[in-house]
Formats: C-alpha cells, sequence, structure tokens
C-alpha cells in the first residue's frame, strides 16, 4: 500500500475528543468499534486499558513508531504556526489556543507511541485503507471516521466517499463521521446527497450537534445505522 509519509500530517486525538466528536456513551464505548484513518490517536491506547475493544485502521502503521514519531516533530511546528496565522477559522473552546492544541497533540502522541507496537502485535493496529477494508461483514458494531471522509473532499471524489460509506456499513453496524466540512470550511457539497441515498436504502440518518469544535462551524457529525442495531 503506497503512501509517502513526507505528505502525511500525523496527528491524533484523545479519547475524550473521540468521545466528544463522536457522541459516544458509556454504552457506545463498550462496544465493539473500528476506528478508520486513527493515525496516531491516543484512543485505542485509552480504550485497551479500560478493557474496551477498539480496532484503528491506518495506512500509516506501515510505519515504525520511530518513523512516525519524526514525521510528527517535523511537521507540527509548521502546523501551528499556520493555525496562529489564520485566528478567525479556530473556535479556542476544547482547545484553549494554538500552543494548547500543540500540547495535546503531543500529549496524544506520547500515549499512542508506546501501545504501538504492542497493538500492532495484537492486531490492534493494522495497515489498510478507504475504500476497502479486510473485515467480515457486520463485524463491528461501531465504525468511526474522524478527520477523513468529508474534510478531504478536494482529494476524494464523490463515488470515493460513496464506496466508502458503503463498506464501512458492511463492517459495522453503525456509521459515525466527523466533521462535515471542507478543510476550506465550507460545507462538504455532497452531504445532502449521502443523507438521501442512505434514507433511501432504508438507513437511520441524523445530523448530530457535538460538543466538540476546533474548525469554526465543525461541531456536527453524521450518524448512519441500520434499523435495528
Amino acid at each position: 500500500m503506497a503512501m509517502i509519509l513526507d505528505k502525511v500530517v500525523p496527528f491524533g486525538r484523545s479519547m475524550d475528543e473521540y468521545v466528544k466528536i463522536f457522541n459516544l456513551t458509556d454504552a457506545d464505548l463498550n462496544k465493539k468499534i473500528i476506528g478508520i484513518g486513527d493515525g496516531p490517536a491516543s484512543f485505542n491506547a485509552e480504550m485497551t486499558r479500560q478493557g474496551k475493544s477498539v480496532v484503528s485502521v491506518d495506512p500509516l502503521y506501515q510505519f515504525s513508531s520511530a518513523e512516525i514519531l519524526q514525521r510528527f516533530n517535523e511537521v507540527v511546528d509548521n502546523i501551528i504556526n499556520q493555525v496562529k496565522a489564520t485566528p478567525h477559522d479556530w473556535v479556542w473552546s476544547y482547545h484553549k489556543s494554538p500552543d494548547d492544541l500543540r500540547r495535546n497533540r503531543v500529549k496524544v502522541i506520547q500515549e499512542f507511541l508506546p501501545d504501538y507496537e504492542n497493538g500492532k502485535n495484537s492486531n490492534r493496529y493494522v495497515i489498510g485503507q478507504l475504500p476497502n477494508l479486510e473485515y467480515q461483514t457486520q463485524e463491528f458494531q461501531i465504525a468511526l471516521c474522524s478527520h477523513l471522509l468529508f474534510l478531504y473532499s478536494d482529494q476524494f471524489d464523490y463515488n470515493f466517499h460513496l464506496k466508502s460509506v458503503n463498506e464501512m456499513l458492511r463492517i459495522a453496524q453503525e456509521v459515525r463521521i466527523f466533521p462535515l466540512l471542507t478543510l476550506m470550511l465550507k460545507p462538504y457539497p455532497h452531504l445532502d446527497g449521502i443523507i438521501e441515498y442512505y434514507k433511501a436504502k432504508g438507513y437511520k440518518v441524523n445530523i448530530e450537534q457535538v460538543e466538540y469544535e476546533l474548525q469554526l462551524g465543525g461541531n456536527q457529525m453524521l450518524k448512519i445505522a441500520r434499523d435495528v442495531i
């Protein structure tokens, strides 16, 4: 699977961020979860410590912990400087400032790295990417996709998004996607089409407000579920 590490921004998010991003309840956290595009998130490590079930899938996992950390260190200050240069594009409610965002991203990767090799050995960190995942039909109860689908709408077309959501719904009873914005802070242009497509197929589709907001206006999550879970 081809991925060029020097094109990657390996920023991950914490369990607390996942809980807020995806409106995860205590009951949700006890379900069998797959996180798609998790990168160096600490969600898996933190959940595993609590005895919960998470699999994380990302092409990033073809690289070693040292390579991921090196790439993080190469890009983190540049990314934070870009954030500081666009002050009106961000909401400082969860993260209190660009420097606080940096501290939180460092903390997350420091939680991720000690768990990474053990997690790879126990198939909790798996190399893979949408729209084709090597899992059985309905193997998971919830599929989470953070900061991948919709966000990169210039890089991935509508057909890719539709195939990707179809694949997540194949392997999981319920799909949650965040945010519903593009990198340009615009609503994903095909969101209505996605919603109508799955409603017509009999899925329960909702846009939910969430507690988390970093990108201005990025405080909504899409949930698509089978009628009976």
